[in-house]
């Protein structure tokens, strides 16, 4: 298993890492997730770290805590095999204290999830949305001791803005305080949105990027493809709800694609859609999931090989979209204003 460095950190995590969201489905949001038990779970958690996956990421709200918790009892006694992320911002209860990134709630969230996850440490601690109504300089610094008291060892941030990521980089070297070594974002074949303004300013800041959804919420898995009916399954069942509306033509020009790649590299689809990720800037890791182990095991074998330079162009081509302004303004003033590989 490839390791890379993540962001500006001494830090390096497997090239894929694990995503526990689909364990507990507690509710009827998440049920459509997945609802893996302990004993699956547990099973799932082992051929990952026999795959050299030994990053686990998870987050407070998934399944209302029962996620950290069924992660926590299938690391028991391996914890130190793992590298353990999880999140907090969102509601965890009905009052107005139970959400956002005061230094209220993020005390109580890092502690019920230390609990949850049996652990004394959390190895990467990311705020899961920007709170607007709380002082960034309050969020960063009830972050920074926790780190202090070491209870958690980096801190990341995710679905934040580029205006968000900044000025909480600002915010951090302004006053010597933690700073945010790793985005986690959407970012896939489907949805390319990051790169038009989180990826330079990740390029910029030494920012590494965990990739969520990168299968485009089930969409390029292979089960969707022109001209061909759903097969039974999660994506059949509503299970890939969440994403924004995508055009079916768009959507099939890369399916397309991927299914004549993964013909002349005998691999699948979703191994294709994810190896093309692997090859972008400031990819450090993409969180991966699965409802059982055949998926799971799929999954693991978009690593150890690469595409061909025009197979890339040609996934380039397929997925490319027109930037939004002031992007698409910028695309006619590289020798002043350079852009990554990616556009």
């Amino acid at each position: 298993m490839e390791f890379r460095q993540l962001g500006r950190s001494g830090l390096h995590v497997p090239v894929l890492s694990f995503g526990t969201g689909t364990f507990g489905g507690s509710n009827e949001f998440f049920k459509r997730w997945g609802q893996t038990d302990a004993e699956e779970a547990a099973r799932l958690v082992s051929v990952c770290l026999e795959a050299g996956v030994n990053f686990f990421d998870t987050a407070d709200i998934y399944s209302e805590g029962q996620s950290e918790l069924i992660l926590g009892k299938a690391l028991a006694g391996r914890r130190d095999k793992a590298l353990i992320a999880t999140k907090a911002t969102f509601p965890m209860g009905p009052g107005p204290n139970d959400r956002g990134s005061s230094r209220r709630h993020l005390t109580r969230a890092c502690e019920a999830s230390l609990k949850r996850l049996g652990t004394d440490c959390i190895d990467v601690y990311f705020m899961h949305g920007f709170d607007a109504l709380t002082p960034v300089e309050e969020t960063l610094r009830a972050l920074d001791d926790f780190i202090s008291a070491g209870k958690i060892r980096y801190i990341g941030c995710s679905n934040f803005s580029g205006w968000h990521v900044m000025k909480s980089l600002a915010v951090s070297e302004k006053y010597g305080l933690g700073r945010y070594v790793v985005y986690q974002g959407n970012y896939s074949l489907l949805s390319r949105d990051y790169e038009w303004e989180l990826m330079p300013l990740a390029l910029d800041q030494g920012l590494g990027l965990m990739v969520w959804s990168p299968l485009g919420w089930g969409r390029l898995t292979g089960m969707i493809r022109r001209d061909a009916p759903v097969g039974e399954g999660r994506i059949k069942s509503g299970g890939a709800v969440g994403g924004p509306p995508v055009d079916d033509a768009h959507l099939f020009a890369i399916v397309d694609v991927l299914e004549e790649i993964a013909q002349e590299t005998g691999k699948r689809i979703p191994q294709v859609a994810l190896n093309w990720l692997l090859g972008r800037p400031t990819v450090a890791n993409l969180v991966i999931g699965a409802r059982n182990e055949e998926q799971l095991r799929q999954n693991l074998g978009a690593t150890g090989w690469e595409l061909s330079p025009e197979q890339r162009a040609r996934l380039d081509a397929a997925s490319r979209r027109t930037p939004p302004y002031p992007y698409w303004h910028q695309m006619g003033s590289d020798d002043i204003n350079p852009k990554p590989v990616a556009w």
